[in-house]
């Protein structure tokens, strides 16, 4: 009789034990899908503020139509862009058309007192950060999810319910800012 208490107190410590593994597995993948979604708006807030960006400074330097050009094919590419790794070349890529149009507001010295380029340029600096913030925000999440799915005994009750990792979101930043802007007149 004891034997059998004993072989239940085990059974229901492993039931118990699973279930809390499995619920933390589902509270890791919720926080990182959260995480993914705060990116996502600030992406969304960071492709509403180019055009007007682009807009005010057209009215500056119309001749400048290549640099305007880009920085609309390339905010197409990230807004269209599926997975975290085409979501990341596209950022990077339109990071340095974004780049281009400063540049070329370096050169125009009433664009930079221009009211509306500097409240833009403000917001879409501020928009910035808040990616980058939630960017770590998201890659934390998604580094506890990961860890915990690799882990011994996390990995076995991931194998069972099927948990799978989760990519991060990386954008090259270090290859972005090394690259040299090129404005032509």
């Amino acid at each position: 009789m004891t034997i059998t208490y004993i072989i239940l107190g085990v059974i229901a410590v492993f039931v118990l034990w699973a279930i809390v593994a499995y619920n933390g597995f589902v509270t890791l993948v919720n926080r990182a899908k959260e995480a993914w979604a705060d990116i996502d708006v600030q992406l969304k807030r960071r492709y509403d503020l180019i055009p007007n960006l682009v807009e005010t400074v057209k009215g500056y330097a119309t001749h400048e139509k290549t640099a305007f050009e880009n920085v609309t094919k390339a905010r197409a590419q990230a807004m269209g862009a599926s997975s975290l790794a085409d979501k990341g070349a596209a950022e990077n890529m339109l990071t340095g058309a974004l780049k281009s149009v400063f540049a070329i507001s370096e050169a125009y010295p009433e664009l930079k007192a221009n009211q509306n380029f500097l409240a833009l340029q403000a917001e879409l600096s501020d928009t910035e950060n808040k990616i980058q913030a939630a960017r770590r925000f998201y890659n934390g999440n998604v580094r506890d999810l990961n860890t915990s799915i690799e882990s011994f005994p996390g990995n076995v009750i991931a194998g069972m319910f099927k948990f799978a990792k989760q990519e991060f979101f990386e954008l090259d930043e270090n290859a972005a800012a090394k690259e040299l802007v090129k404005v032509s007149f």
